[in-house]
């Protein structure tokens, strides 16, 4: 079975939706990881242990997403390998990629399981709530490698149009994870430390027997004995074009960190409300990153074929496409916003302030749907460099503000969501700019 997909030419929608919706369907399945955590910690275990968990995401993000960042710089190289035909250099960046992404992910393993509880002090966690946190947060980063791993050949798949086969592996184990969490907190009672063990498992299994198959005999990318020798030109191309990507994230990440530092000032409600808020959002948000990954494949793939005005009519398409689910979004929270929240948490105050919350991030959905399409059409023609410019912004917004707009009397609280909106939206301008100034037309990372 050959799902490969060349996106060079036909229907640049039909091309963009039918790539997306695997995709969607395995990001889908991947927040489900946390949604499963969220809602056994949150039933089982009680709102102080979901506030224990809660506080370590933005911390356990960074650390995941500095690793991701690589993986999709080099897809980027492969998407326009591929879309140029040279499968030769392609096999190269595959597993040169491969080399460094191991290497960079049992490294940030090692020194996140190790900083856990200096960081979480840091972040002004609630003395009662570290050690859960603690516990939490060692066992999750120190699965950093293991999603890393998931990440590159997911990566790799993706940058030669094949977004089916990684979804068949996350789906099975999703299932696993979801049995796993059962048995680890409920039958064996292992509390905190029992959800963590349930992801990180899960992660692993499915990016082992994901690269397993991948590269066996007839798949999409066949590896030879003459293509494993390592590259230093091309190796050093993987991070010149994914460590802005991965520092962006870093960045990215930090300032939700920032942010959630100032949310564990107002308490345990408001903490345990900003975690349901951030998991409802972490899964609204999945379509917009699945546009983001089609959109910079497409992209990618037209680059290395010398189409860059397909490519643009392929932005024009996610736009679109990412203005409707924007709103569609919106009205659902503004109908059902309480009920959603109620599904992860039983406190009256808690689903009061969480379901109030997401209905005011909601108005800016839009632009958070505009960052993501034009960040994957820029990184897709290799502008990676913008990412820094781009995570820059989300750092000075989020810190800036968030002191700023929570230190306002009649705003106190609410300060939190608000940051994320006007984060949104000037981060959105600062992408379309960078996008009409066409600095991108020069950047393709291929000779």
């Amino acid at each position: 079975m050959n799902n490969t997909r060349y996106m060079t030419d036909g229907n640049e929608t039909g091309h963009i939706i039918r790539f997306a919706l695997p995709l969607l369907g395995g990001n889908l399945l991947q927040q489900t990881y946390n949604i499963i955590d969220t809602l056994v910690v949150g039933r089982c275990l009680g709102d102080n242990a979901l506030a224990a968990v809660g506080a370590t995401g933005s911390i356990t993000y960074l650390f995941y997403t500095l690793c991701i960042g690589l993986s999709i710089g080099a897809g980027v190289i492969v998407s326009q390998f591929f879309g140029m035909g040279d499968n030769k250099k392609l096999r190269s960046a595959v597993v040169n990629s491969a080399v460094i992404t191991a290497v960079f992910g049992l490294v940030i393993s090692i020194i996140s399981s190790l900083a856990a509880e200096p960081i979480l002090r840091l972040l002004n966690v609630p003395k009662h709530l570290i050690g859960d946190s603690a516990v939490y947060m060692k066992i999750a980063c120190g699965g950093t490698a293991a999603v890393a791993a998931y990440n590159w050949i997911n990566a790799m798949m993706r940058a030669v149009g094949d977004s089916k086969t990684p979804l068949i592996f996350l789906g099975a184990a999703s299932i696993l994870n979801a049995a796993m969490d059962i048995l680890f907190v409920v039958v064996l009672d292992l509390g905190v430390s029992g959800a963590a063990w349930a992801t990180v498992l899960a992660q692993g299994l499915s990016a082992a027997s994901c690269i397993i198959f991948c590269f066996g005999k007839g798949r999409e990318i066949c590896i030879s004995k003459d293509d494993i020798k390592a590259d230093r030109h091309m190796m050093l191309r993987c991070i010149k074009t994914g460590l802005p990507i991965a520092v962006q994230n870093g960045l990215i990440s930090v300032s939700m960190t920032a942010l959630q530092r100032v949310t564990n000032g107002f308490g345990e409600n408001v903490m345990a409300a900003y975690t349901v808020s951030m998991r409802i959002e972490q899964l609204v948000q999945q379509p917009f990153s699945s546009l983001n990954a089609a959109v910079s494949t497409f992209t990618g793939q037209n680059i290395g074929a010398g189409k860059s005005g397909r490519a643009v009519n392929g932005l024009r398409s996610a736009l679109k496409i990412s203005t409707i689910f924007a709103f569609s979004v919106l009205i659902m929270f503004i109908l059902f916003g309480r009920q959603l929240t109620a599904c992860f948490v039983t406190g009256d105050s808690v689903i009061h302030i969480a379901s109030r919350a997401i209905v005011i991030t909601g108005c800016f959905y839009w632009a958070l749907g505009a960052i993501h399409t034009i960040r994957g059409f820029l990184n897709g023609t290799g502008d990676t460099g913008y990412a820094l410019v781009n995570g820059a912004a989300e750092v000075i917004c989020r810190i800036g503000l968030s002191l700023i707009l929570t230190s306002v009397s009649f705003i106190g609280y609410w300060g939190i969501w608000l940051t994320t909106c006007f984060t949104w939206f000037i981060t959105a301008a600062v992408s379309v700019i960078r996008y009409k100034s066409g600095k991108w037309r020069n950047k393709a990372v291929i000779e």
